[in-house]
């Protein structure tokens, strides 16, 4: 089954995505609330689901699993989003006006990925 560019897009998006957070962790480790245990492998292996669930959505046989993995998985990472917004030192340097669009940016990949079940 052929699905529409956009889907292959944000599969690509994904795995990109995943990418950096393997080869560079130490970006995502600050980002970390330091309540969290193991920041660094927490990093890795958000990582590897990032790039399996990307090559998932290009599937028909595990596409809309990987669909409701990315949900799950934007919802897991909206409080380190949070995080960054009242903590200076997680925010990286990265301007409060950035920190709070990436909020509803986190809506927008929701929404796109939402779209995509049952096609």
């Amino acid at each position: 089954m052929t699905y529409p560019w956009h889907l292959y897009l944000m599969a690509a998006l994904y795995v990109l995505a995943g990418n950096f957070h393997l080869f560079i962790p130490g970006a995502y480790v600050r980002i970390m609330p330091k309540s969290l245990p193991n920041p660094k492998l927490l990093v890795l292996l958000s990582g590897w689901a990032e790039i399996l669930l990307g090559i998932a959505l290009c599937f028909p046989a595990t596409k809309n699993t990987a669909i409701y993995g990315i949900l799950l998985m934007l919802v897991v990472y909206m409080p380190i989003h949070f995080h960054m917004l009242s903590n200076k030192e997680a925010a990286a340097g990265i301007p409060q006006w950035l920190l709070v669009l990436r909020i509803p940016l986190q809506l927008g990949l929701a929404y796109w990925a939402y779209r995509y079940l049952g096609v």
